[in-house]
């Protein structure tokens, strides 16, 4: 099958990316690294899956280029975009504006204009942040969405564009990704942000007093899922919840990190940032209905990948 990734220097792409060449399938990886949010880790991902057999690179930026020829696959997993919550205020509302809702919709009109029978499965990757927070109960795919933040509000947009598309014959999916975590994590991130810190010896920068919790979700699941979405024959404009049934706290996330690391951390509490949600809570039934596919990875199990990973970045090996 021939698949193209798109953002497939990211965090959640260039695992994807591996993935699909690793199940033998042709690999088209899109990526433009001058507008990366983490620029180091995406030329490094970027140069690990230039030596990968069954992947070819191209860097095309989505909201200007033409994209004809990323509409010729059998696949199209779409990764790219702006991330962050935090960054989406003020002048960065105009960005996630270009690099999300703009890049998708010419992404998409560029897969409408494919012939009906030769056109390709478009997956799309939302966020749980579609939400806002939840409450009593983990949240489902039927739930009215919440946006709280300019970046919520792109991915609500996105989300309309793959329906549209859907009603006019796209086969389109939708993953609403949950708080991912695990190697290459991008250095704005909460888990990056914390590792490092405690291994200098600084304090740990958590936005709040630690009480908030995240549906912690490994990206080894996330990839899995992400898979299974992008080759299974499902409704057109299917929506899933990607991510791990158990919410868990910060705090409790930082004592796991603490013990992983051999460290007493120092929290130093920053105001809650606006838009974050209090709680990240996923139902998956749907996924695990049409899909077969549930997380398996909890964050005990997952967290030392992690921490592996910056040693091996920072650590000469002996």
């Amino acid at each position: 099958m021939r698949v193209v990734v798109t953002g497939a220097a990211g965090f959640i792409g260039g695992h994807v990316a591996e993935a699909m060449a690793d199940a033998g399938h042709e690999v088209l990886a899109v990526d433009a690294l001058h507008r990366s949010a983490a620029p180091d880790v995406a030329r490094d991902t970027w140069a690990h899956l230039a030596d990968r057999a069954g992947v070819a690179l191209v860097e095309t930026d989505l909201a200007t280029d033409d994209l004809t020829k990323l509409a010729e696959a059998d696949a199209v997993v779409h990764l790219a975009g702006r991330p962050g919550v935090r960054t989406s205020w003020g002048a960065g509302a105009a960005v996630a504006e270009r690099d999300n809702v703009t890049a998708t919709r010419r992404l998409l009109d560029a897969c409408r204009a494919v012939a009906p029978g030769r056109r390709p499965r478009v997956v799309i990757a939302s966020s749980s942040s579609v939400y806002g927070s939840a409450d009593a109960r983990p949240h489902r795919e039927d739930d009215p969405p919440r946006p709280a933040s300019p970046y919520a509000t792109t991915k609500v947009a996105v989300e309309r564009l793959a329906a549209r598309a859907a009603e006019e014959g796209l086969r389109t999916v939708i993953l609403r990704y949950f708080s991912v975590y695990g190697p290459r994590q991008r250095p704005d991130m909460a888990f990056h942000r914390f590792i490092e810190a405690a291994r200098d010896g600084r304090p740990l920068p958590v936005f709040g007093d630690g009480g908030q919790s995240r549906a912690f979700t490994h990206v080894a699941d996330v990839t899995t899922a992400t898979l299974a979405a992008a080759t299974t024959d499902l409704p057109p404009g299917t929506v899933f919840n990607v991510g791990h049934p158990e919410s868990v706290t910060v705090r409790d996330a930082i004592a796991l990190l603490a013990g992983l690391l051999d460290v007493r951390p120092l929290v130093h509490e920053h105001a809650p940032a606006a838009g974050d949600a209090a709680r990240t809570w996923a139902d998956t039934t749907k996924a695990g209905r049409l899909l077969g596919w549930s997380a398996r990875i909890g964050l005990a199990e997952g967290l030392p990948d992690q921490v592996r990973w910056h040693r091996d970045r920072t650590e000469p090996v002996a």
